[in-house]
């Protein structure tokens, strides 16, 4: 015999709720976040390149320095 419970006027069985219950938690997990990418470097040479996210790098330490 299975058990049987009453949900909004209808006769749902054990399984049925565990089940939707388990897909309800693995839709709200989440999953995993993307790492942010800033807009492309069109640099015209790697030294440029670098340079720039070398920059970027700096002025995102110092922002963060800024807001602690």
């Amino acid at each position: 015999m299975v058990a049987m419970y009453t949900v909004a006027g209808r006769q749902l069985s054990i399984a049925t709720l565990s089940i939707t219950g388990l897909v309800a938690a693995v839709a709200m997990r989440g999953g995993e976040k993307a790492k942010e990418k800033g807009p492309p470097i069109n640099a015209s040479s790697k030294d440029e390149e670098a340079f720039i996210q070398e920059f970027i790098k700096n002025a995102n330490a110092e922002e963060q320095k800024a807001k602690h």
